[in-house]
């Protein structure tokens, strides 16, 4: 007798341990992550302008901290989050218009998203300390 087709074994999923996600689902990933770590950001950006329009200590206690070495790492991933977020907003905007949906294609305008955002965060903080030099 055979077996019935409700305990015949089916072939599983996939799992995550051999399953390599393609470069624009990773970037997708990290478009909506950045986009919540700006909204943290945006709050530090907040506080910064609060301090700003508060007491002379309030404000040097911000920049005490925003200028310590944890607090620079902070502002350089925040920078670095709006650069990748701004990016992906522009893949994404390029997509609606239909160009660029082909895989090969996609998956190039996906790297050239993350080597734009880090080549723009790094642009930016070397004006900023050449301008802060000079």
């Amino acid at each position: 007798m055979s077996k019935s087709p409700a305990t015949r074994a089916r072939p599983l999923s996939p799992h995550l341990t051999v399953y390599r996600p393609p470069i624009t689902m990773t970037m997708s990933i990290i478009h909506r992550i950045t986009g919540g770590a700006l909204y943290f950001g945006t709050l530090l950006v907040a506080l910064w302008l609060m301090a700003a329009a508060s007491t002379e200590a309030t404000f040097d206690l911000v920049n005490w901290a925003f200028g310590s070495w944890l607090g620079r790492l902070v502002l350089f991933g925040y920078t670095w989050a709006l650069m990748h977020h701004m990016l992906g907003g522009v893949r994404h905007l390029v997509w609606d218009t239909g160009a660029g949906l082909e895989k090969h294609t996609a998956s190039k305008i996906a790297w050239a998203t993350l080597a734009g955002s880090i080549a723009l965060t790094l642009l930016i903080w070397i004006a900023g300390y050449m301008a802060r030099g000079a």
